[in-house]
């Protein structure tokens, strides 16, 4: 929520194209079965911020300006903020070894703070939060930061993982003397007049939105219960509102004194071997990196249970644009929505990395194997005609479109639709696939060194 001195008088002030993206936000909440929605837009010059529905359908809460969302993994962007900030006034250095400060990553003697906050560390996803929920960060770190688990050498490759911003919110801890949610709230809450908000809260501070999800039997949507484990608070336990998200994303793109200019360049800087695939084109610290238009946007995606949320600022223009959702189908919303934001103001928004045409479809037997990232299986097989299919932890196989860079498309069974799925990867020295990319999480292959 931000401070009422300190938001924009455009944010009060109706004008034609405020009402044209409410009008949009509404028809495209009730088009995607979400509840409550939140966009807010600053366009290098002034300020819009449009809002609409339910923070719990169940209740019948409004969803107002102020409804803090869960807002998932775009938590991580505070947690790499302060880090940053941390560095900055030289109580850590990012390219020390991380064991330094946290003797259970000591099995990863390699592994630097830099390659914790890019997701080149080579650490696996970490365990699902049901397993994670009775256990302390130096146990779940020492169970996962082992020389067995570790996809590839540091700063090689990339794989986003829970488990390197778990440790991050430990160094932010260890350094400071103050739990996580103390130190993002000093560092970076208070200074930008956020109210602070955090899964689990007690006594929240602010109105909180619920996450929800489609009942595909009744075709309602119903509350669903947020399961991240207190120890992946520095992943993902962060709630905000679209404002919030916009304050944020102008603080990094150094329209804002909260973050020193030369620490949002650092986090904006691509970071060499961080590959993201299906994510982003590329990844800085703590950002994901798109390339739209000749220029470059910075921001991030999340998803709790139940909620979508999305933040873009591009530097050169100032434009900032922030979203919030608290329904599973709130990410085709958030797409919708940028095609509209392009055809009412112009901006066109990013929602996915650039495309590049790869080739024909080609077939590619060799990729057929099982691959793991930490206690999660990804098998690979060949279909009766020679297409590969994906199946997570046995779930029901999905095929595969593989092109010639060894990329690859997902394909909806039901729809045929492609989504860009990840790739395949060969050893240098033996020329063999032996990892596998998907939706920016690396699996090596089953008996690969």
């Amino acid at each position: 929520m931000l401070n009422p001195t300190a938001a924009p008088a455009a944010l009060r002030q109706p004008s034609p194209l405020r009402q044209e993206l409410q009008n949009r936000l509404d028809s495209l909440a009730r088009a995607h079965r979400v509840p409550g929605a939140q966009l807010a837009l600053h366009t290098g010059a002034y300020t819009l911020s449009v809002h609409t529905g339910t923070a719990d359908a169940l209740t019948g809460t409004p969803f107002t300006g102020d409804t803090a969302v869960p807002l998932g993994s775009v938590t991580k962007l505070g947690t790499a903020a302060a880090v940053l900030l941390l560095a900055d006034d030289g109580d850590l250095d990012l390219d020390e070894p991380a064991c330094e400060l946290l003797p259970e990553l000591r099995a990863l003697p390699q592994v630097t703070i830099r390659h914790l906050l890019s997701h080149t560390a080579g650490l696996p996803t970490g365990p699902d939060s049901d397993s994670a929920a009775g256990t302390t960060a130096t146990r779940y770190l020492s169970a996962v930061c082992t020389a067995q688990s570790a996809l590839f050498p540091p700063g090689t490759g990339f794989s986003y993982s829970n488990a390197g911003y778990v440790a991050a919110g430990r160094l932010v801890s260890e350094v400071t003397g103050m739990t996580w949610q103390e130190a993002l709230r000093a560092l970076l809450l208070d200074p930008l007049g956020i109210v602070p908000a955090f899964l689990g809260d007690t006594a929240p501070a602010r109105p909180a939105a619920t996450g929800h999800a489609l009942n595909t039997a009744t075709g309602l949507v119903r509350p669903a219960h947020q399961n991240l484990a207190p120890v992946e608070a520095p992943a993902g336990a962060l709630l905000a509102s679209a404002e919030d998200l916009m304050a944020l994303g102008r603080a990094v793109i150094d329209r804002s004194t909260v973050l020193p200019a030369s620490v949002a360049a650092r986090m904006r800087r691509p970071e060499p071997a961080a590959d993201p695939g299906a994510l982003a084109d590329s990844w800085g610290l703590g950002l994901a990196l798109f390339r739209q238009d000749g220029r470059v946007w910075c921001g991030h995606d999340g998803n709790a249970q139940g909620t979508s949320c999305h933040l873009r600022a591009e530097p050169d223009s100032g434009v900032v644009v922030a979203f919030t959702g608290n329904a599973g189908g709130a990410t085709a919303l958030w797409r919708d929505l940028a095609a509209d934001l392009l055809r009412l103001t112009g901006i066109r928004v990013p929602t996915a990395p650039a495309t590049t045409r790869r080739g024909p479809a080609l077939p590619l037997p060799e990729c057929a194997g099982t691959y793991r990232n930490g206690g999660t299986e990804y098998a690979v097989k060949l279909d009766g005609d020679g297409t590969p299919t994906l199946s997570v932890d046995g779930d029901c196989p999905i095929p595969l479109v593989c092109y010639p860079d060894l990329s690859c498309d997902l394909v909806d069974p039901a729809t045929g639709r492609h989504e860009p799925g990840g790739r395949f990867h060969r050893d240098p020295a033996t020329g063999t696939i032996d990892r596998l990319q998907i939706s920016g999480r690396t699996a090596r292959r089953a008996g690969a060194v």
